[in-house]
C-alpha cells in the first residue's frame, strides 16, 4: 500500500501521566516494532528515532521530540496509536495507586512515562514462544527475521515494510527453514502452534473473555507455550491487566526482595506477587519492575 503520509501528533503533557517511547518500545514488551535506526533493543535512547510497525495492513511510524509524540501512516492512524501505546490510560493515577514498596516506587521514578503496550494476540503468541532462554535483542531478531520472510511487503514513504505473518503463512513453513531464521529448537513449537491456529485448533484471542487465570490455562494448549508465555500474551495482548509474567527478573525480585510471595507453584506465587504488586493493575508494576532490573537497577 503506497501513498503520501497521513500525519498527526500529541502534545505529551496532554497524555495523562505522559510518555517515554523509548521504555515503552524497548522494555521487553514487544517485538513487533523497529527503530528505523537499526538499533532496537542496543541498550541507548534515541530522542528523535522513528519507530514503525504494520497494524492490520498499514505502516505505521511513530517518534517522540520536543515534548510531543508525532506518528505517519498509510492511513488515518490515530486510533491505532492510541490503542497500540494505551494513550489512553491514565498512567499518572496507576502511578499513584500502585504499591508504597521501594523497588516499585524507584522503578516508577526512573522509568516514567513507561506505558503496556496493546500488541495483537496471534504475533504476541509467537514472540513469546520465541522468547525462550533468549535476550530481547535476539527475540527482536528472530520475530524480524520471521516478518522478513513470510509477512506481507507494505510500501510505504519509498520503504518497504514487512506485517507479521498470518497463521496461514507461518503455518507454512518448515522446521529446518525457521531453524536457518535462527530459531532453534523454538523452530518446531512455532509451526505446531500456527498449524493449530490456522485449523482453527484454537486462537490466542479466544481467551480474551476468560476470567484471567482460565485465560493463562487456556493459552498453554498452544506448544511452546507455558504458564509464564501464557502470563505474557494475557498482559501484552489481551488486557489483563493483572497479569505477571514470572521471568527471571521478577523471580530475582520475589528471592530477594518479596520471599514470602514464593509459594512453590507458579499459579500461588503469581497470585501471592500480583497482591503484593497491587492486583488489578499488577501488570503496570511488573513491567516497570523487570524493565528496571533488566537494565541494571537494583532489587534491593
Amino acid at each position: 500500500m503506497a501513498g503520501d503520509p497521513v500525519s498527526g501528533a500529541v502534545p505529551i503533557e496532554d497524555l495523562p501521566g505522559g510518555l517515554d517511547l523509548y521504555c515503552t518500545l524497548e522494555s521487553g514488551q514487544t517485538y513487533l516494532w523497529s527503530r528505523e535506526d537499526g538499533a532496537m533493543y542496543g541498550g541507548e535512547p534515541a530522542p528523535g528515532a522513528w519507530y514503525a510497525t504494520v497494524a492490520d495492513g498499514n505502516v505505521v511510524r511513530v517518534r517522540q521530540r520536543e515534548g510531543v509524540l508525532e506518528w505517519e501512516s498509510t492511513t488515518d492512524a490515530e486510533g491505532t496509536v492510541r490503542r497500540l501505546l494505551r494513550l489512553d490510560a491514565d498512567l499518572g493515577a496507576i502511578v499513584r495507586r500502585a504499591p508504597e514498596d521501594p523497588l516499585v516506587k524507584t522503578a516508577f521514578e526512573r522509568h516514567r512515562g513507561l506505558r503496556l503496550i496493546d500488541d495483537p494476540a496471534f504475533p504476541t503468541l509467537i514472540s513469546f514462544i520465541c522468547s525462550a532462554q533468549m535476550r530481547v535483542s535476539r527475540i527482536h531478531a528472530m520475530v524480524t527475521s520471521l516478518a522478513r520472510a513470510y509477512g506481507e511487503e507494505v510500501a510505504f514513504d519509498g520503504r518497504t515494510y514487512h506485517a507479521f505473518p498470518d497463521p496461514d503463512s507461518l503455518a507454512a513453513a518448515t522446521e529446518a527453514e525457521l531453524r536457518d531464521l535462527g530459531l532453534g529448537y523454538r523452530a518446531p513449537y512455532v509451526v505446531r502452534t500456527a498449524e493449530m491456529v490456522a485449523a482453527g485448533e484454537g486462537h490466542p484471542e479466544e481467551a480474551r473473555d476468560l476470567p484471567y487465570e482460565d485465560a493463562r490455562e487456556y493459552l498453554t494448549r498452544f506448544v511452546g507455550v507455558g504458564e509464564k508465555v501464557a502470563d505474557c500474551v494475557c498482559l501484552f495482548a489481551l488486557g489483563f491487566d493483572e497479569a505477571v509474567p514470572l521471568d527471571t527478573w521478577i523471580r530475582s525480585a520475589i528471592e530477594e526482595r518479596y520471599p514470602d510471595c514464593d509459594r512453590g507453584s507458579y499459579a500461588e506465587t503469581s497470585r501471592a506477587i500480583r497482591e503484593r504488586f497491587g492486583g488489578s493493575e499488577a501488570g503496570w508494576v511488573q513491567t516497570y519492575v523487570f524493565h528496571h532490573l533488566r537494565t541494571g537497577g537494583e532489587a534491593q
